[in-house]
């Protein structure tokens, strides 16, 4: 049985209530937080595994929460809100979220995205430095370098950057990018990829380090070799 510990911050009493039930079924320790400031509280309290967070939270936001949340570390964060328009979506991973489900959401999705979630953060946890080339991606520290200059990136880049890296030459379809760095709640929007890749191809100061496959999508060439 899991044993993680997930904070669940929910103002709405019922869903809250639900959500933890499901989530202790499935094996997860919860830590319900009714409001944005509890939330901060139990976070600094109990440093928890993994955060479910609304957005609109009373007092401070979840939006809100997830800034401070990710100023702090890399610990997963997964929005569930019924905000689900695609520039809500977008602001919700460029501060940082690992995953965004709209309501309603059943409790049997949630709990696999968290799995996935903590799947993905395991994952990266195993190698805290990345060199692929002059490429180096510090996990722990989320920062980039490229021939030993310092790439100030957002935290979508930097999912999207490290999913490339981890398997340099392969081609992966926009669709499978998205997927592979956030999770497949974003289908529907892979087409936005393309400008995540022009961001960052400037920001690396080469073109050649991320190649367009026509017809099939992108991939990591190491630089420098």
């Amino acid at each position: 049985m899991a044993s993680e510990r997930l904070l669940v911050a929910e103002d709405e009493p019922a869903l809250r209530q639900m959500m933890c039930d499901y989530l202790s079924s499935e094996g997860f320790r919860t830590l319900p937080a009714a409001s944005g400031e509890d939330a901060l509280r139990l976070f600094a309290a109990e440093r928890p595994d993994l955060l479910v967070l609304d957005w609109m939270l009373p007092g401070l936001s979840g939006l809100e929460v997830a800034r401070r949340v990710r100023a702090q570390g890399t610990t997963p964060i997964i929005m569930v809100t019924a905000r689900g328009e695609e520039p809500d979506i977008i602001v919700g991973l460029e501060i940082g979220a690992d995953d965004y489900l709209v309501k309603p959401v059943s409790m049997r999705q949630l709990a696999a995205r968290v799995r996935a979630v903590l799947r993905r953060a395991t994952a990266t946890q195993q190698a805290d430095v990345l060199t692929v080339g002059t490429l180096r991606i510090d996990f722990l520290g989320q920062t980039v370098s490229c021939e030993g200059k310092e790439v100030p990136l957002t935290a979508t880049e930097f999912k999207l950057l490290a999913a490339l890296a981890r398997s340099p030459g392969r081609v992966f379809s926009r669709l499978q990018l998205m997927e592979a760095a956030l999770g497949d709640y974003y289908e529907g929007y892979e087409r936005t990829i393309d400008s995540h890749i022009s961001h960052l191809r400037r920001k690396l100061e080469a073109d050649n380090i991320i190649q367009t496959v026509h017809g099939s999508g992108y991939k990591l060439m190491p630089p420098g070799e």
